[in-house]
């Protein structure tokens, strides 16, 4: 790939599909390749679980950065089978990311969970049985550690 298309690949104007960096080595193929099957493979490269540590225990975070709409449905997906999704919207354009944020807005109503703006066009999306903790320590809002005057 010639420096032009790497550089161009590298801020998302052309599709680098010889970019091997989202595959892994010890990929194997077949029923035998020694998966059990526990959760769904996720082959959409856009979408990454957090933490391998964090799969074992059963619990895990998704992070999704559609191109179009027609991404949501992968959102809805994790969604609805329990998985907290982080939904960036930096790169799509305004009209389609609106619909984005309002299908999570229903998708979140639907299942009893809820959405949390957590950057500029950045969402969370969490299921029900989650708690969202503010990082904000309550003595700093009443004059405490940082006041030294």
């Amino acid at each position: 790939m010639g420096s032009v298309r790497k550089a161009s690949a590298w801020l998302g104007l052309v599709d680098d599909s010889d970019d091997e960096r989202y595959y892994d080595d010890d990929y194997a193929e077949g029923p035998d390749a020694g998966d059990s099957g526990d959760g769904p493979w996720v082959t959409d490269p856009r979408v990454r679980v957090a933490d391998e540590a964090a799969q074992d225990q059963g619990t895990r975070i998704a992070t999704v950065s559609p191109e179009s709409f027609r991404d949501a449905r992968g959102i809805g997906e994790l969604f609805r089978d329990g998985v907290p999704v982080i939904v960036n919207l930096t790169a799509m354009d305004s009209s389609d990311a609106k619909r984005v944020v309002d299908f999570a807005a229903g998708l979140t109503f639907g299942l009893r969970g809820s959405i949390e703006r957590v950057a500029t066009r950045v969402f969370l999306l969490t299921p029900a049985d989650y708690k969202v903790v503010s990082g904000e320590a309550r003595g700093h809002r009443n004059g405490g550690f940082f006041n030294q005057s």
